[in-house]
C-alpha cells in the first residue's frame, strides 16, 4: 500500500488511499495501541472531513472513544497526546504536501511517533487481514477544547520581541488559528485565511515560489524578519531583513544559543545534512551537537534517548525537550523572534547574527530522480574515495556523510519522496562547485551505464 511511509500513512486522496483503508486503519488503531481513547485532530483540506468520518466510524466500532479537536495544527496534536496521556492520538494532514494529498501522523502515549519500524508495518498487516469483530458497544466521539490552555502555554514562553517589525506568511493554512492570539498586532499577516485548496502558493516553505511574496514583503517593507509556516504548521522558516531565505539548519544554531545560555553543556541534536557551522557553533556554545537521521519518527526518539534540550532539521522541524520531544513551528518562532529581537536592541540585524553560524558554502539540499539509489550512492562513495582519500569521518546512518578537512558531502534516499538527496559543503564556494560538478559527473555516468 503506496500511503504507507517511513513516518506516516500520506499519498494522494483516493489514489494512494481511500475511505475504506482509513476506515480498516481507524478498527484495527484501537488494539495496535492498546488504546480506548484516540484523540483526533485534521487539517482544512477538502477530504479531511471524509477521513474524519471513516476513520471514527472504524475506530468507535472497534469499541474506542474519539476526542476530536476538530481544525489543528499537528503540534497541537501531538502536545495534548503527551499532556493529557492519550495512549493514540491521529492527526489527519498531508502536512506541506499540495491540496490534492492527505495523511494520517499517528502518536503513541507519551505523543512518541508511529513510524514505520515502530507500528505502521504491523498496522499496514492489519488491515490487509481480516478485521478483528466489531466491539459489542460503540465508542462514542466527543467534541474537545483544548484552544485556549494551548495558548496559555505558548503565552508563558513568548520571549519579548518589542521593537521588532514582522511579517507572517500563514500558508492558508493551520497557523493562523494561533499567530493573532499570540501575536496580536505586533506582526503583519499574509494570507491568513484558511483554506485547504492554499490558493495562493504551495504550503511548503523549501519551495523558492512559496516563499516568494513574503520575500518580496519583507524587501518592499523594510521588517526585520519574515516567517512562514507550513501547511499543518510543524514547520517553520524564516527570511531575513534583506528579503533573504534562511537555510533551516542554521536555525538549529539559533536555538541552541537561547536554551545553551541557561542549560550549560546540554547536547543539541541535529540531522545528518546540518551544517558544520552549526556543529562548530554549539561546541563554541559548550554544547553537544549529535548528529542523527532525518524525520521525526527517528528525532523524537533520540531526543529523548540523549536527553537533549533542543533539535533541528534541514526541513524545517524543530524539535524542544519541553514540548513533549516533538517538533513545534510556534515554539521555534517565539524563540528565533525573541533572539533578533535581542540583537537588534544591540544593534545587529538578523543577517549579522546569521553570519556566525553560517561561514561555510552550501549546496542546500539537491534532488535526482535515478532508480538504482543504492548503487548510485555506492559509487559516489567509491568515486570520492579515490579522488580526494579516505574521509576522516564516515557516518552511515542516513545513506552517507564523508567528510574531508574542507568539505563534507551527504548522499541519502528520500524517506517520503522518489528521489535521491544531496547535501555538501565546502570552506569556499568555488571548492563547492568543484565537488558538487565532481559528484554530479560520477551520477550522470552511473546512469549512461545504465545502473
Amino acid at each position: 500500500m503506496s500511503a504507507f511511509k517511513s513516518y506516516d500513512i500520506r499519498g494522494i486522496w483516493e489514489k494512494d488511499f481511500d475511505a475504506t483503508i482509513v476506515y480498516r486503519i481507524g478498527r484495527c488503531l484501537p488494539k495496535l495501541l492498546s488504546a480506548d481513547r484516540v484523540l483526533i485532530g485534521r487539517d482544512a483540506r477538502s477530504s479531511s472531513p471524509i477521513i474524519f468520518d471513516a476513520l471514527t466510524k472504524g475506530i468507535t466500532e472497534a469499541g474506542a472513544d474519539v476526542d476530536s479537536m476538530g481544525l489543528t495544527t499537528t503540534p497541537m496534536t501531538y502536545y495534548f497526546t503527551g499532556k493529557k496521556g492519550y495512549a493514540c492520538a491521529v492527526m489527519i494532514t498531508a502536512s506541506h504536501n499540495p491540496k490534492e494529498y492527505n495523511g494520517l501522523k499517528i502518536s503513541r502515549k507519551g505523543a512518541l511517533p508511529v513510524g514505520s519500524d515502530s507500528g505502521l508495518k504491523t498496522l499496514e498487516a492489519m488491515i490487509a487481514d481480516e478485521l478483528p469483530p466489531a466491539a459489542a458497544v460503540p465508542g462514542k466521539i466527543t467534541e474537545v477544547n483544548y484552544h485556549d490552555e494551548y495558548i496559555e502555554f505558548y503565552r508563558s514562553q513568548l520571549p519579548s520581541i518589542d521593537g521588532l517589525k514582522i511579517a507572517v506568511d500563514c500558508s492558508n493554512g493551520m497557523s493562523s488559528l494561533f499567530v493573532r492570539p499570540l501575536f496580536g498586532n505586533a506582526v503583519d499577516c499574509m494570507f491568513e485565511e484558511i483554506d485547504g485548496t492554499f490558493p495562493n502558493h504551495a504550503p511548503n516553505p523549501l519551495e523558492p515560489e512559496a516563499t516568494l511574496a513574503l520575500r518580496e514583503q519583507v524587501k518592499a517593507g523594510n521588517y526585520d524578519i519574515g516567517v512562514i509556516f507550513d501547511g499543518d504548521a510543524d514547520r517553520v522558516m524564516f527570511v531575513d531583513e534583506r528579503g533573504e531565505f534562511v537555510r533551516p539548519d542554521i536555525i538549529t544554531g539559533i536555538l541552541a544559543e537561547y536554551y545553551l545560555e541557561k542549560e550549560p553543556g546540554k547536547p543539541v541534536l541535529c540531522d545528518i545534512r546540518t551544517s558544520r557551522g552549526v556543529t562548530e557553533h554549539v561546541e563554541k556554545l559548550g554544547g553537544e551537537p549529535h548528529l542523527w537521521k532525518v524525520g521525526h519518527a527517528f528525532a523524537k526518539v533520540k531526543l529523548r534517548e540523549l536527553g537533549a534540550i533542543v533539535g533541528g532539521e534541514l526541513a524545517g522541524h524543530y524539535y524542544f525537550r519541553d514540548f513533549f520531544c516533538c517538533d513545534s513551528a510556534f515554539l521555534c518562532a517565539m524563540l528565533v523572534l525573541g533572539v533578533v529581537a535581542k540583537v537588534k536592541r544591540e544593534g545587529r540585524s538578523f543577517s549579522d547574527l546569521l553570519k556566525a553560524i553560517d561561514p561555510y558554502a552550501n549546496t542546500g539540499e539537491c534532488n535526482y530522480t535515478i532508480e538504482e539509489k543504492d548503487a548510485a550512492i555506492e559509487a559516489v562513495i567509491a568515486a570520492t574515495k579515490n579522488a580526494f582519500g579516505e574521509p576522516v569521518r564516515f557516518l552511515d546512518f542516513d545513506g552517507v556523510r564523508c567528510e574531508w578537512p574542507t568539505w563534507w558531502l551527504n548522499i541519502r534516499k528520500s524517506n517520503t519522496e522518489p528521489y535521491l538527496r544531496l547535501v555538501a559543503e565546502a570552506k569556499t564556494q568555488t571548492e563547492l562547485d568543484e565537488r558538487k560538478a565532481f559528484i554530479e559527473n560520477v551520477l550522470k555516468d552511473f546512469i549512461r551505464k545504465g545502473n
